[in-house]
Protein backbone atom coordinates (compact mmCIF):
# COMPACT_ATOMS: atom_id res chain seq x y z
CA UNK A 1 0.00 0.00 0.00
CA UNK A 2 3.15 2.29 -0.20
CA UNK A 3 4.93 4.08 2.54
CA UNK A 4 2.62 5.09 5.90
CA UNK A 5 2.18 8.72 6.44
CA UNK A 6 4.77 10.04 8.87
CA UNK A 7 3.82 11.16 12.44
CA UNK A 8 5.72 13.79 12.78
CA UNK A 9 5.90 15.85 9.85
CA UNK A 10 7.69 19.05 9.92
CA UNK A 11 4.79 20.92 8.34
CA UNK A 12 1.25 19.47 7.52
CA UNK A 13 0.39 19.46 4.37
CA UNK A 14 -1.64 22.56 2.62
CA UNK A 15 -4.00 20.28 0.99
CA UNK A 16 -5.23 17.49 3.18
CA UNK A 17 -9.18 16.64 4.36
CA UNK A 18 -10.12 20.07 5.32
CA UNK A 19 -8.91 21.70 2.22
CA UNK A 20 -11.24 23.61 0.75
CA UNK A 21 -10.46 26.41 -2.25
CA UNK A 22 -13.00 28.34 -3.80
CA UNK A 23 -12.30 29.28 -8.34
CA UNK A 24 -13.49 30.30 -11.10
CA UNK A 25 -13.35 29.07 -14.62
CA UNK A 26 -12.32 31.04 -17.79
CA UNK A 27 -16.39 31.73 -18.39
CA UNK A 28 -17.29 33.21 -14.83
CA UNK A 29 -18.30 29.36 -13.51
CA UNK A 30 -17.67 29.19 -9.88
CA UNK A 31 -16.13 25.75 -8.68
CA UNK A 32 -14.85 24.15 -5.16
CA UNK A 33 -12.09 22.08 -5.23
CA UNK A 34 -11.43 19.52 -2.47
CA UNK A 35 -10.72 16.31 -1.28
CA UNK A 36 -12.69 13.16 -2.39
CA UNK A 37 -14.91 11.65 0.48
CA UNK A 38 -16.29 8.52 1.42
CA UNK A 39 -19.98 10.35 0.85
CA UNK A 40 -18.86 10.83 -3.15
CA UNK A 41 -19.80 7.17 -3.89
CA UNK A 42 -23.12 7.92 -5.41
CA UNK A 43 -21.63 10.64 -7.34
CA UNK A 44 -19.15 8.51 -8.75
CA UNK A 45 -21.23 5.82 -9.80
CA UNK A 46 -23.74 8.31 -11.27
CA UNK A 47 -21.07 9.75 -13.85
CA UNK A 48 -20.21 6.52 -14.52
CA UNK A 49 -23.55 5.30 -15.91
CA UNK A 50 -23.45 8.59 -17.97
CA UNK A 51 -20.22 6.72 -19.79
CA UNK A 52 -20.75 5.57 -23.38
CA UNK A 53 -20.01 1.88 -23.67
CA UNK A 54 -16.82 2.57 -25.66
CA UNK A 55 -15.63 5.31 -22.65
CA UNK A 56 -15.97 1.97 -20.07
CA UNK A 57 -14.19 0.02 -22.36
CA UNK A 58 -11.26 2.25 -22.59
CA UNK A 59 -11.33 3.15 -19.07
CA UNK A 60 -11.27 -0.17 -17.37
CA UNK A 61 -10.07 -2.49 -20.41
CA UNK A 62 -12.65 -4.42 -20.45
CA UNK A 63 -16.48 -4.11 -21.71
CA UNK A 64 -17.87 -2.93 -17.91
CA UNK A 65 -21.50 -2.60 -18.17
CA UNK A 66 -21.78 -1.84 -14.46
CA UNK A 67 -19.34 -0.26 -11.60
CA UNK A 68 -18.60 -3.08 -9.39
CA UNK A 69 -19.09 -2.45 -5.40
CA UNK A 70 -15.36 -3.39 -5.39
CA UNK A 71 -14.01 -0.95 -7.51
CA UNK A 72 -16.49 1.63 -5.91
CA UNK A 73 -14.57 0.54 -2.82
CA UNK A 74 -11.25 1.01 -4.90
CA UNK A 75 -12.51 4.36 -6.30
CA UNK A 76 -13.63 6.41 -2.86
CA UNK A 77 -10.99 3.99 -0.35
CA UNK A 78 -8.54 6.91 -0.25
CA UNK A 79 -6.15 7.65 2.30
CA UNK A 80 -5.03 10.56 1.58
CA UNK A 81 -1.23 10.17 1.67
CA UNK A 82 -0.56 7.07 -0.78
CA UNK A 83 -4.05 7.36 -3.06
CA UNK A 84 -5.62 10.97 -3.21
CA UNK A 85 -8.55 12.40 -5.29
CA UNK A 86 -8.77 16.17 -5.48
CA UNK A 87 -12.99 16.76 -6.65
CA UNK A 88 -14.25 19.90 -8.26
CA UNK A 89 -17.80 20.78 -7.75
CA UNK A 90 -20.14 23.14 -9.24
CA UNK A 91 -20.19 26.02 -6.05
CA UNK A 92 -23.35 27.62 -6.60
CA UNK A 93 -25.79 23.94 -6.88
CA UNK A 94 -27.31 22.64 -4.30
CA UNK A 95 -26.89 19.33 -4.59
CA UNK A 96 -23.19 20.00 -5.63
CA UNK A 97 -22.63 19.31 -9.11
CA UNK A 98 -19.34 16.96 -9.88
CA UNK A 99 -17.45 18.91 -12.80
CA UNK A 100 -14.19 16.77 -12.45
CA UNK A 101 -11.41 14.17 -10.52
CA UNK A 102 -7.66 14.51 -10.54
CA UNK A 103 -6.76 11.50 -9.07
CA UNK A 104 -2.83 10.01 -8.10
CA UNK A 105 -2.03 6.20 -6.67
CA UNK A 106 1.69 5.45 -5.33
CA UNK A 107 3.03 2.40 -6.61
CA UNK A 108 4.31 0.62 -3.96
CA UNK A 109 7.65 -0.91 -5.32
CA UNK A 110 8.79 2.94 -6.57
CA UNK A 111 7.12 5.05 -3.76
CA UNK A 112 8.66 8.32 -5.04
CA UNK A 113 6.12 7.51 -8.35
CA UNK A 114 2.42 7.70 -8.86
CA UNK A 115 0.21 6.64 -11.09
CA UNK A 116 -1.98 10.02 -12.35
CA UNK A 117 -4.92 11.19 -14.37
CA UNK A 118 -7.36 13.98 -14.60
CA UNK A 119 -11.25 13.59 -16.32
CA UNK A 120 -13.06 16.74 -16.85
CA UNK A 121 -16.99 16.68 -17.68
CA UNK A 122 -17.68 17.55 -21.48
CA UNK A 123 -20.08 20.66 -20.11
CA UNK A 124 -16.53 22.33 -18.78
CA UNK A 125 -13.97 21.46 -21.15
CA UNK A 126 -11.78 24.00 -22.43
CA UNK A 127 -12.59 26.43 -19.08
CA UNK A 128 -9.19 25.60 -17.44
CA UNK A 129 -10.48 23.42 -15.04
CA UNK A 130 -8.00 20.49 -15.94
CA UNK A 131 -5.47 22.98 -15.17
CA UNK A 132 -6.95 23.76 -11.58
CA UNK A 133 -7.01 20.22 -10.85
CA UNK A 134 -3.24 19.18 -11.77
CA UNK A 135 -1.90 22.40 -9.87
CA UNK A 136 -3.66 20.69 -6.95
CA UNK A 137 -2.66 17.39 -7.64
CA UNK A 138 0.92 18.19 -8.18
CA UNK A 139 1.24 20.68 -5.45
CA UNK A 140 -0.06 17.63 -2.84
CA UNK A 141 1.44 14.78 -4.46
CA UNK A 142 4.86 16.62 -3.44
CA UNK A 143 4.04 17.71 0.07
CA UNK A 144 3.82 13.67 0.16
CA UNK A 145 7.43 12.79 -1.38
CA UNK A 146 6.48 12.14 -4.45
CA UNK A 147 8.98 13.14 -7.42
CA UNK A 148 6.93 11.60 -10.84
CA UNK A 149 3.61 10.66 -12.50
CA UNK A 150 2.99 7.74 -14.48
CA UNK A 151 0.19 7.61 -16.70
CA UNK A 152 -1.29 4.69 -19.18
CA UNK A 153 -3.04 5.38 -22.35
CA UNK A 154 -4.46 3.99 -25.42
CA UNK A 155 -3.09 5.78 -28.60
CA UNK A 156 -6.01 4.63 -30.97
CA UNK A 157 -7.78 8.09 -30.92
CA UNK A 158 -7.12 11.35 -32.43
CA UNK A 159 -6.44 13.32 -29.21
CA UNK A 160 -4.27 10.56 -28.48
CA UNK A 161 -2.12 10.68 -31.66
CA UNK A 162 -1.96 14.90 -30.79
CA UNK A 163 -0.34 14.18 -27.88
CA UNK A 164 2.17 11.59 -28.40
CA UNK A 165 3.28 14.11 -31.44
CA UNK A 166 3.21 16.93 -29.25
CA UNK A 167 5.39 15.37 -26.34
CA UNK A 168 8.07 12.84 -28.92
CA UNK A 169 10.47 15.34 -27.54
CA UNK A 170 10.24 15.76 -24.34
CA UNK A 171 9.14 12.17 -23.18
CA UNK A 172 10.21 8.78 -24.50
CA UNK A 173 7.02 6.50 -23.85
CA UNK A 174 7.72 2.42 -23.69
CA UNK A 175 4.65 0.04 -24.62
CA UNK A 176 3.20 -2.41 -21.92
CA UNK A 177 0.17 -4.73 -22.91
CA UNK A 178 -0.72 -2.23 -26.06
CA UNK A 179 -0.50 0.96 -23.84
CA UNK A 180 1.88 3.75 -23.92
CA UNK A 181 3.34 4.29 -20.88
CA UNK A 182 4.96 7.60 -19.91
CA UNK A 183 6.90 8.79 -16.79
CA UNK A 184 7.08 12.67 -15.95
CA UNK A 185 8.52 14.24 -13.13
CA UNK A 186 6.63 16.85 -11.05
CA UNK A 187 7.48 20.48 -12.38
CA UNK A 188 9.41 23.17 -9.58
CA UNK A 189 8.25 25.48 -11.53
CA UNK A 190 4.48 27.11 -11.99
CA UNK A 191 2.15 25.56 -14.93
CA UNK A 192 2.04 29.36 -16.02
CA UNK A 193 5.38 29.59 -17.26
CA UNK A 194 5.61 30.44 -20.90
CA UNK A 195 6.12 27.09 -22.15
CA UNK A 196 4.42 24.73 -19.17
CA UNK A 197 6.16 21.74 -18.31
CA UNK A 198 5.45 18.33 -20.36
CA UNK A 199 3.76 17.25 -17.31
CA UNK A 200 1.14 19.53 -17.33
CA UNK A 201 0.48 20.12 -21.10
CA UNK A 202 0.58 15.70 -20.73
CA UNK A 203 -2.15 15.19 -18.53
CA UNK A 204 -4.12 18.56 -19.96
CA UNK A 205 -5.52 16.36 -22.91
CA UNK A 206 -7.27 14.27 -20.70
CA UNK A 207 -10.13 17.14 -20.94
CA UNK A 208 -9.63 16.23 -25.09
CA UNK A 209 -10.82 12.82 -25.30
CA UNK A 210 -7.44 11.07 -23.81
CA UNK A 211 -8.29 8.17 -21.28
CA UNK A 212 -5.90 7.52 -18.41
CA UNK A 213 -5.85 4.08 -17.13
CA UNK A 214 -5.20 3.21 -13.14
CA UNK A 215 -3.40 -0.28 -13.62
CA UNK A 216 -3.42 0.10 -9.48
CA UNK A 217 -7.28 -0.36 -9.90
CA UNK A 218 -7.90 -3.60 -11.54
CA UNK A 219 -8.28 -6.36 -10.52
Amino acid sequence: MGPRKPENLEASPKIDSDYSALKRLKDGTAVRLRLLRPSDRDALLEGFERLSPESRYRRFLSPTPKLSEEMLRRLTDTDDWNHLAVVAERAESDPPEGLGIARFIRLEDAPDTAEAAVVVVDAVQRQGLGHLLLLDLVEAARERGIKKFRTYILPDNEPAQRLLHELDADAEPRVEDRLRVFELPLPEVSADAERPEPLYRFLRFAAQGVVMIFRALRA
